[in-house]
């Protein structure tokens, strides 16, 4: 890599000679080195000021002196190779580390106020307590950096690599990280309070107990993140410029977002929480018919059957599964002939979810479930219908299932909204 403009030259002037000797026996009238001047000049401002460099390369005491004795004076280490250097309390305030190799450095409680550290290279770098505040930090790789208690409030780290860094208590409010990657990354009680986090990407991202109020997540992919403790209140799910709908749940603001934005989305959402039914049960092979039976006759009524056959052992992720689609369900449809599993799901979703109506089915020779009586008590667990077949079932199911369900989702709803049933 290129660290010095001398450096630069040692290669750019044979170059330069070369081209200007084969223009003049082209019989071109330039100048020597006139091809590559602009160059050079480019190079010249592209490139680390040597003197800069110079004493840097003699410690931490020496510059910070050279800085506090020249303090108009900007550093320039431009594209430096400066990885495994330690330069721990440096004062680096506005320098310019535009694409500098930094990988490995210690840069522990360094102060970089304002530095252009945009497209630099400081994976595994040691930033803990530095002071990044207001600094640019754009396209920058941070992949694995220490970055535990450093100040990142104010910076713009657009499209910056952060995937797997640990920014443990750092401070990164108000700062921007539009289209960066925290994946895996660790940011446990740091303040992202009114940070732009609009189309980053977070996934496995550990957020306990962190600040993301007021931050603005429009475009965000979150998935798989660890929220455990952490404040989420005013997150604004549109873009800039529009006016600002907010949650308070970062995992579903991306939901929330397609939900207002996707009418076809919507109008799904719609027809599911209208016409899903779910249906709990253990149909072994023998009882496979009644499973059909129910399912069947439930489409014909336009109504959207989702079955849970408990042949094996509920799981904990089963359980969550069935219970968010309660949540959605318009009822529920429960056969507690021979349970095994269904007491554990009736257990996780009864007493929580009074807006469901839940419809139990129990074959007439077959004996309820001791714990069953507990439920009982729920306004929105209707009496057990008894069928003896799946003939009977199939007869009675119209009016002795389906409509005492609709008919209490019906009641229940009034009350909630205060109007009065019609008589």
């Amino acid at each position: 890599m290129l660290t010095t403009l001398s450096e630069a030259k040692l290669i750019l002037r044979p170059l330069a000679a070369h081209a200007s000797r084969a223009a003049r026996r082209e019989g071109h009238p330039i100048r020597p080195l006139q091809p590559f001047g602009p160059l050079l000049e480019y190079a010249h401002f592209r490139m680390a000021n040597e003197e800069h460099w110079c004493i840097l390369k003699k410690g931490g005491v020496t510059w910070n002196k050279w800085r506090n004795d020249n303090p108009l004076k900007a550093p320039n280490f431009r594209r430096a190779a400066l990885s495994g250097r330690g330069l721990s309390g440096a004062n680096l305030m506005g320098a310019d580390l535009y694409g500098a190799s930094l990988s490995g450095a210690n840069l522990t409680g360094a102060d970089l106020r304002g530095a252009n550290l945009s497209g630099a290279y400081l994976q595994k770098a040691k930033l803990s307590k530095a002071d990044l505040s207001n600094a640019k930090i754009v396209m920058a790789n941070l992949r694995n950096a220490d970055l535990t208690g450093a100040n990142l409030s104010g910076a713009n780290l657009d499209g910056a690599i952060l995937s797997e860094a640990d920014l443990r208590g750092a401070n990164l409010s108000k700062a921007v990280l539009h289209m960066s990657d925290l994946s895996r990354a660790n940011l446990g009680e740091a303040n992202l309070g009114e940070a732009n986090l609009e189309q980053a990407l977070f996934i496995r991202t550990d957020l306990r107990n962190a600040n993301l109020n007021g931050c603005s997540v429009y475009g965000i992919s979150a998935w798989d993140l660890d929220l455990t403790g952490a404040s989420q209140t005013n997150l604004i799910v549109t873009p800039s410029g529009q006016c600002a709908i907010t949650v308070d749940n970062l995992e579903v603001a991306q939901f929330i977002y397609l939900m207002i934005t996707n009418k076809n989305l919507r109008s799904i959402v719609d027809a599911i929480s209208q016409k899903l039914v779910l249906i709990l049960g253990r149909f072994t092979p023998d009882r496979k018919d009644i499973l059909g039976a129910i399912r069947d006759e439930l489409r014909k009524r336009n109504l959207l059957p989702v079955l849970f056959d408990f042949e094996k052992p509920s799981s904990r992720d089963i359980t969550e599964t069935i219970s968010t689609l309660a949540h959605m369900a318009k009822f529920v449809i429960a056969d507690i002939t021979d349970a095994k599993s269904i007491p554990q799901e009736l257990q996780r979703i009864v007493p929580d979810l009074p807006s469901v109506p839940i419809q139990p089915l129990l074959q007439a020779e077959a004996s309820e479930y001791g714990m069953f009586e507990h439920f009982k008590r729920y306004p929105w667990v209707l009496a057990i219908h008894h069928y003896r077949n799946i003939d009977d079932l199939l007869a009675s199911l119209s009016e002795k299932v389906i409509a005492p369900a609709e008919a209490k989702l019906k009641e229940m709803r009034e009350k909630s909204s205060g109007s009065t049933p019609d008589t």
